[in-house]
């Protein structure tokens, strides 16, 4: 009797611990299948603790050599209306969806050729569930967009990006005139210019003004971002299509002569322009032009470079490919305790070609991160 009582607690315990150790290899697997964050950036939050959020992303034209196929908009059409669909789909609904330059292939002096991309870019937006949505467009221009041949912006240029997208200017019109401290060339009120909403400050720059490509206008934003914080503005970013400090030269394959963002011609009134955003506690600037994804801190402060130029675009060859190898869209959500997130959102380069189909590629989450000032 007392023999079989062992074998009857043998076999209980023996059933528990198999059992346990199921239930610990599942546990596992869970874990092992989550996206990996350091400690700090264990984002917990619900849809409840959010206050607001918005989308940026940028570079979604196509090749040279695709223009003609990809007429007239000469975007890569199925990423961006994948894009459209999967941002009118997030809940809760961003407030503004901010394309950060580079809609259309541009480059030329043909302000006909520019205005018909232009339009055609519209038609794919008018025509996308994220049109009758609650996110508001606000487009931003890219080098392509105001600039030549010759890689250089010219008035007529940016006076037809201000006629075709005026229906999406609504907060456009108090930034700099020309001439000024920052000794403009042309009027840019309505291309780099500041807006407020819900105690968030956004500053909106055109960083290829003419005479001055490679630039943002250094005094203008300096004094735009003191009246800000004056003001108690809780969050400020700064949103542009060249980012101030972009990928280094040596991570591409092969290695760039120079850094291509802000700090390539000017690089001390670059450093001027982060200065200003690290002393009024600016969390991010976000941009794009390099055809990746990138999140890191700059220098001197807790501000985020956050560069969202994977829309669509060749990517461009970095030493990290895999790291780096999708297209999406950036997502920062202002949180009600005051805390700033980021999540980007990947879904692989189609093996079929960039501009090809994309439906077996899921979206999935590829980085996410407390951009808080003081995290």
């Amino acid at each position: 009797m007392n023999i079989q009582r062992i074998f009857k607690s043998l076999r209980s315990n023996l059933f528990r611990f198999v059992l346990f150790a199921i239930a610990s290899c599942s546990i596992i697997i869970f874990l092992a299948t989550q996206p990996s964050f350091s400690k700090n950036e264990e984002l917990v939050f619900s849809d409840n603790d959010i206050d607001f959020s918005f989308v940026v992303v940028g570079c979604n034209r196509a090749d040279k050599a695709d223009v003609d196929k990809t007429a007239p908009s000469t975007a890569n059409i199925e990423q961006l209306k994948r894009t459209f669909k999967e941002v009118s789909e997030l809940s809760p609904p961003p407030k503004f969806l901010f394309f950060a330059g580079d809609l259309v292939f541009g480059y030329t002096s043909d302000t006909a050729q520019l205005e018909s991309q232009l339009k055609g870019w519209r038609d794919l937006y008018e025509n996308s569930p994220l049109a009758s949505s609650k996110t508001t467009l606000i487009p931003i221009t890219g080098n392509h967009e105001t600039q030549n041949e010759k890689k250089k912006s010219y008035k007529e240029a940016e006076k037809t990006w201000i006629e075709v997208m005026e229906p999406y200017l609504k907060y456009a019109g108090n930034g700099p005139h020309a001439g000024g401290k920052d000794n403009l060339k042309t009027d840019q009120s309505k291309l780099t210019y500041s807006f407020d909403y819900k105690g968030t400050h956004f500053v909106i720059l055109n960083t290829d003004p003419v005479g001055r490509d490679y630039s943002v206008p250094k005094a203008w934003v300096a004094k735009d971002l003191q009246t800000a914080r004056s003001r108690f503005a809780k969050h400020i970013f700064a949103i542009g299509h060249k980012p101030a400090y972009a990928l280094a030269p040596n991570l591409y394959v092969p290695p760039l002569e120079k850094e291509d963002g802000l700090g390539r011609l000017y690089p001390d009134d670059r450093d001027e322009f982060w200065a200003s955003l690290v002393k009024n506690k600016a969390e991010a600037m976000l941009a794009a032009h390099n055809h990746i994804y990138s999140r890191l801190k700059g220098p001197n402060g807790n501000t985020w470079q956050i560069i969202a130029g994977n829309g669509g675009s060749v990517l461009e060859k970095v030493v990290d490919q895999s790291k780096n190898n999708s297209y999406g869209f950036t997502l920062v959500s202002v949180l009600k305790n005051n805390h700033v997130t980021v999540t980007s959102y990947g879904r692989d380069v189609p093996k079929e070609g960039y501009l090809a189909p994309s439906e077996k590629y899921p979206t999935t989450i590829r980085d996410r991160g407390d951009i808080s000032w003081n995290n």
